[in-house]
């Protein structure tokens, strides 16, 4: 018999892609919801689903995770963002582990699509991402931004992919690189981190060259390219505002 699994999840005005991602998750043995503040159908759909609901006001996303995390009634969970899903093999996958994990960890490809298309090489693929673990041997850090999961041991990798919807609309998600940018930049600053001219300019042409060249990015045609161009220009984006940062700071 496998182990339990608690499914967790942190939410905030996510009723357009919610309800896709709480049925893939209908295999757990509970569904934990932690909203930060809804004001859309978000906590009427986790209803449904009969998810565990909890109120935190937002502490950034690893605190928020770490928080969801310690909510769960099961040691075994698995993290889940709004805008994904759990694809059939990789439930299979899960289920088949939790019989007798091998490892404490375990991570998954994620496959990013992105204007209309499943992305399958670049960055897009396989976006390796860690996200079944038992906590008492791992947990989320507590970044505010590129928040990953740190495990105590060896990490095992699962088969199936966690499904990814990476744009709602081209605005929405440039909006949203926007936002990531602006954090990645105040994170840098906090750590002392410094930006030079050089590291500015070359960033982005490495990207390109490292995940649309050598990892065939232009496989994926057009959605490839506009992926990796994005991904550039957040690169050039983060080091500028960083740069910013220190000048503000120096006034």
């Amino acid at each position: 018999m496998p182990l339990a699994l608690s499914a967790v999840v942190i939410a905030r005005n996510a009723e357009a892609v919610l309800p896709a991602c709480l049925e893939s998750l209908a295999f757990a043995d509970e569904i934990v919801l932690v909203d930060s503040g809804s004001t859309d159908a978000t906590l009427d759909i986790a209803r449904r689903f009969n998810a565990k609901i909890v109120h935190q006001d937002w502490l950034g996303y690893g605190k928020q995770k770490q928080f969801a995390v310690a909510r769960a009634a099961h040691d075994w969970v698995l993290c889940v963002d709004t805008d994904e899903r759990v694809s059939d093999t990789l439930r299979a996958s899960i289920q088949c582990e939790l019989q007798a994990p091998r490892f404490h960890a375990y991570e998954m490809p994620r496959c990013n699509r992105f204007l209309g298309r499943w992305l399958k090489h670049g960055e897009g693929y396989p976006d390796w991402s860690l996200r079944l673990f038992d906590r008492r041997h791992a947990n989320w850090s507590a970044d505010a931004i590129h928040e990953k999961v740190l495990a105590d041991g060896p990490v095992g990798r699962l088969a199936g992919d966690l499904l990814h919807e990476s744009e709602q609309g081209l605005a929405d998600y440039l909006a949203k690189q926007n936002r990531y940018t602006t954090l990645q930049a105040e994170a840098l600053r906090a750590r002392g981190k410094q930006a030079s001219v050089t590291r500015m300019l070359l960033s982005p042409p490495l990207r390109f060259i490292k995940f649309y060249l050598m990892r065939l990015g232009f496989l994926d045609g057009v959605p490839g390219l506009m992926h990796i161009l994005i991904g550039c220009r957040n690169s050039f984006a983060k080091y500028a505002k960083l740069r910013a940062l220190h000048r503000r700071d120096r006034r």
